[in-house]
């Protein structure tokens, strides 16, 4: 059997999903950032993954290259997050534009659920490189300074942190998403396309691929403390904070009250003209 292509990302937040699969020969990993892997398991460039969970609902309403959900692992949390945070120069009930960064669709969306439904406001999203501190788009495509509104996700929260003297209002998107709903949230999950589920031959590897990512997953649940030793200062994340985030924070097993968060945030986003089907298809290997 060809290896079976999985898309993966490399951030600290991945690592208990990941750290490992590259020693299985079973795999072959490409490593993007999370806004590319959808295309790229769309365009059938890999066989699974993992994606930015809205990105299920945008393709189902299309119907080209649909993609299905799997329960072998995912990015979420049950509470803060630490990691996807809003930053405001001003009163969040008074933000008028989103600077987003763009790595991670399902910020973007839970960013303007989060401010239409607590705040009532629907913010206008305007893309930001936050590496290289560039807003594009609108009268000032280029305009190196911290915007009045942020949206910042990954491990750059923590290691480029702006400026907390600019941004004395603050949000994190995973703790306002509990107070809303009640539920857990997940950001990415593992994913494959709907046509492969119904193709024999292409079902076959990707129960291998999910036996295999499910295994590992288990397995690196039950050795976090050297994972976080080792994978703390690659990173470059304080070890105690690490510890937290990694140990605390974050949840990646799949579950009911899980779906039940991709349900309700899916509709949650219809609500808000954010993407018109809650669809949330998951399949069983």
């Amino acid at each position: 059997m060809d290896p079976i292509r999985v898309g993966i990302v490399r951030f600290l937040n991945t690592t208990p999903l990941v750290d490992g699969l590259e020693k299985l020969p079973q795999l072959a990993l490409t490593p993007v950032v999370p806004s590319r892997l959808a295309g790229m398991l769309r365009g059938g460039e890999v066989d699974l993954a993992l994606v930015s969970v809205i990105d299920a609902a945008r393709t189902a309403a299309d119907g080209t290259g649909s993609l299905s959900m799997l329960s072998c692992g995912m990015i979420g949390c049950d509470g803060p997050t630490l990691t996807v945070r809003v930053f405001s120069a001003v009163p969040l009930d008074q933000a008028t534009t989103l600077a987003a960064d763009t790595d991670s669709h399902t910020s973007i969306a839970l960013a303007q659920v989060i401010l239409k439904r607590a705040y009532g406001r629907s913010v206008k999203v305007v893309p930001f490189d936050a590496r290289e501190r560039v807003a594009r788009g609108g009268d000032s495509p280029e305009q190196r300074e911290w915007p009045e509104t942020l949206l910042m996700i990954g491990d750059k929260v923590v290691t480029d942190s702006p400026p907390a003297v600019r941004y004395p209002y603050q949000l994190d998107l995973g703790e306002e998403w509990k107070k809303l709903t009640g539920l857990p949230f997940v950001y990415a999950i593992w994913m494959c396309r709907s046509v492969d589920v119904e193709n024999a031959a292409q079902r076959e590897r990707l129960s291998v691929a999910t036996a295999l990512l499910d295994r590992q997953l288990r397995h690196n649940l039950t050795r976090m403390d050297r994972i976080i030793l080792e994978k703390a200062s690659e990173f470059r994340w304080p070890p105690d904070l690490a510890r937290k985030y990694l140990g605390e924070l974050l949840r990646y097993r799949v579950g009911e009250r899980e779906r039940e968060a991709v349900r309700r945030f899916f509709a949650e986003c219809v609500s808000a003209d954010l993407i018109t089907s809650a669809e949330a298809r998951f399949v069983e290997m």
